[in-house]
């Protein structure tokens, strides 16, 4: 669906109209995920060995010495884990390139649980550490914790802070949530790791032991504090308001499924590729400052980029009613579902459901070959193809193939596939349709455990794994 000519007369100047060359971006450079896992694991060591350095082995021969001296390290270890955290989730654009927002969900999750574990026995160690060489006793020990030591009422608020995300985070808690509410309760991540950190700075042992420590934990401090301000706030704050982008187009797609257009001048320089995912807000009244990822679901053109979206919770529902001229803010782009991450001429885009309107961005922007592409579009039926008129023009005019596999999926085992075709495995299926799929990156896009499904068809009929690319947006 294009935008009209009147509406972007609206919207974009004489000067915006002048064509737009759009820099084909490179290859992502893959060196910096090994980088940044080694730098991971180097700042774990460098604790380690700060809380040695500081006597914490010497103090492990007595039971109290070894309580304290061992909730003193799994704190220090989980500092430095929960500082990790944020960061991953701090946007920095080239470890996001490196990793993708699949992986990094994933370590993001991985951590954040290993420091919330370690949080807890740092907390239980130290107590009981303190409590057995104290007269006071295990209830007096908390009370003077609570109260007389600096920065502890400030930690327990951070605490109930981070118990609060960890406990939303949890699947089962995450599925009967919606998008928008789990995402502002996240928010609240930060909060618990700026209130729950400082008194370990304050009156921390192994933070004032040495002028090598003191830097390196303000150091730490600093790096991601920085990268959260930066990536997260300044970078989006600058790309929207520098240069205003603005809703140009709202159209239906089918029942429950909207696109939108938006335009502006700030989409010039804007290094984003087909296939990637923004956070968008609209600022169109109340709930604007809660953001959404979506897909764009046409190549980028310099000018204007549109995304198609489902209605599936309050945020995308409120999609079909914008107005244009609505005020749009984006942080991103995100992802590597694009072009960026290709290792071979062939390419099979298979998606379902609205999963799709990615597929569809890239499938306009790939370069290809006529019989370099193969499209497998998944749906209930066929009404139920998002953009799949769309799609079919665009794959003859490309010279791609398009096949739609339609019907109601398949009971009694996790499989991609629709009923009629239970007599076939998934691997035997995704083989009928592209025989030489062994030979092709595979870009794999919709509901979770269907991507699971195709993920495992495609390794199981030869495709290596590295070949294989997917994201998703919540685990």
């Amino acid at each position: 669906m294009t935008t009209s000519t009147a509406t972007r007369d609206r919207a974009i100047t004489l000067d915006d109209r002048r064509p737009v060359r759009r820099r084909r971006l490179g290859p992502v450079p893959h060196w910096w995920r090994d980088a940044s896992a080694t730098a991971g694991w180097g700042v774990l060591l460098v604790v380690v060995a700060l809380w040695v350095v500081g006597g914490g082995v010497q103090q492990l021969t007595t039971v109290p010495g070894a309580l304290s001296s061992t909730g003193r390290l799994t704190g220090l270890v989980a500092s430095a884990l929960l500082l990790i955290q944020v960061f991953l989730m701090a946007r920095v654009p080239w470890f996001e390139q490196a990793w993708g927002q699949d992986d990094l969900a994933r370590t993001h999750r991985v951590v954040g649980f290993t420091s919330f574990t370690l949080m807890v026995g740092h907390i239980v160690l130290i107590t009981l550490g303190y409590a057995a060489s104290s007269p006071q006793g295990l209830w007096g020990t908390i009370v003077d914790f609570v109260v007389n030591y600096p920065g502890m009422l400030l930690a327990v608020a951070g605490t109930a802070a981070l118990v609060m995300v960890v406990v939303t985070s949890v699947k089962r808690a995450r599925r009967r949530l919606r998008y928008e509410s789990w995402h502002l309760i996240h928010l609240y991540g930060y909060l618990g790791a700026g209130l729950a950190l400082p008194h370990q700075l304050w009156t921390g042992t192994d933070f004032l032991a040495s002028r090598t420590a003191t830097l390196f934990w303000w150091g730490l401090y600093a790096v991601c504090a920085g990268a959260v301000l930066v990536f997260r706030v300044g970078l989006p704050v600058w790309r929207s308001l520098a240069s205003p982008i603005r809703v140009l187009d709202v159209q239906p797609e089918g029942p429950g499924v909207t696109s939108v257009t938006v335009g502006g001048r700030g989409l010039r320089r804007m290094p984003v590729r087909a296939g990637q995912f923004f956070q968008w807000r609209f600022v169109d009244g109340p709930g604007w400052s809660r953001a959404n990822p979506y897909s764009i679901s046409a190549a980028p053109d310099g000018r204007t980029l549109r995304f198609t979206a489902a209605h599936a919770g309050d945020g995308s529902t409120r999609l079909a009613a914008l107005r244009p001229g609505t005020r749009v803010l984006v942080e991103g782009p995100y992802g590597r579902l694009h072009e960026g991450v290709r290792t071979q001429r062939k390419v099979l885009l298979i998606g379902s459901g609205i999963g799709i309107t990615p597929l569809r961005a890239l499938l306009e922007d790939l370069e290809q070959r006529p019989g370099d592409v193969t499209v497998v579009h998944r749906v209930h039926s066929r009404r139920d193809a998002v953009l799949g008129e769309e799609m079919a023009a665009l794959a003859q005019a490309r010279g791609a193939r398009y096949v739609l596999v339609e019907g109601p999926r398949l009971r009694g085992r996790e499989s991609w596939l629709p009923a009629q075709a239970a007599h076939l495995s998934d691997e035997a299926a995704l083989r009928e349709l592209v025989p030489d799929v062994a030979d092709h990156d595979v870009y794999v896009c919709g509901a979770n455990g269907w991507m699971t499904a195709v993920e495992h068809a495609a390794v199981a009929a030869g495709v290596p794994a590295e070949q294989v690319h997917l994201e998703r947006f919540s685990y």
